[in-house]
């Protein structure tokens, strides 16, 4: 397999990865057909694959001018992967003009892109770190250097949570980040769960077998389990929601307007007290 100039010559390329596969059903171009395979392959359990990913951006974009709108000019993206069109630092900064963005993530191709797309952004840094070990974030020089601790920062972690088991205690490390936060800072969530997937439970797990497959499982997880990770803070109207039905866009917005399969899963914002 040849390997294309973008990929850092450290990564297995016949492995296929998360961010990658994520890249590809947002129409992307950095990732391999070993990628592929595995996306389409899920896509066979649950074909709306692609436009759950689409909402969860989406979303994303909505959630970024919000924190935006209330002076929030600070953003720490956990699990960012590969930046594609409208990403955080794009949609911060054309909001707020200097606001600072550090991207966060495990994931070599998704740093290594990154870096690439950052090299002239002077307000906005890559951290290789990973979120099950929220010190090594917090320490890192580029959130000392861009992000002031002791002012609202939003906290991102959009389509994250649902690939870290419950034994790596997902909830202290949201907890430590939460507590390493200034006052007024908000947490911006999305996480897959069964809930509102229009299949049987039984054929969408299908798709939570192929991510099994390739050593990243995906943990669906109840609507109540998801509220947990907003305990210490207070929820932004209108709470725990499918991606579509948090704020939209148009006042005119319509649910009956929207794919089905936009409404899988929950995002909600919180903000500290």
């Amino acid at each position: 397999m040849e390997r294309p100039a973008w990929a850092p010559r450290s990564i297995d390329i016949s492995v296929p990865s998360v961010s990658r596969i994520y890249d590809f059903y947002l129409g992307g171009s950095h990732n391999f057909e070993v990628d592929r395979e595995a996306a389409r392959k899920a896509m066979e359990f649950m074909p709306g694959l692609p436009k759950i990913m689409q909402a969860n951006r989406a979303f994303m974009r909505r959630a970024v001018r919000f924190a935006a709108d209330r002076g929030i000019t600070q953003f720490l993206d956990v699990g960012s992967g590969i930046p594609t069109f409208g990403n955080v630092h794009e949609v911060a900064q054309s909001a707020s003009p200097g606001a600072r963005v550090v991207y966060v993530d495990h994931d070599p191709v998704a740093v290594a892109h990154s870096e690439a797309v950052l090299r002239d952004n002077a307000d906005a840094g890559v951290v290789a770190a990973d979120l099950r070990k929220p010190q090594e974030i917090l320490a890192s020089p580029e959130v000392r250097q861009l992000i002031d601790l002791n002012r609202p920062v939003a906290l991102l972690l959009v389509a994250i949570l649902h690939f870290v088991e419950d034994e790596d205690d997902p909830y202290g490390a949201v907890a430590e980040l939460r507590d390493a936060l200034a006052p007024g800072s908000l947490l911006v969530l999305t996480h897959a769960s069964y809930e509102g997937i229009p299949l049987p439970p039984e054929r969408a797990a299908g798709t939570v077998d192929v991510y099994k497959d390739i050593r990243n499982p995906l943990i669906m997880r109840s609507r109540d389990d998801i509220a947990r990770f907003f305990e210490g803070y207070d929820m932004v109207e209108p709470g725990l929601v499918p991606m579509p039905s948090w704020r939209p866009e148009s006042e005119t917005w319509d649910p009956e307007d929207e794919d089905p399969w936009a409404f899988s899963g929950f995002a909600g914002v919180g903000r500290t007290a």
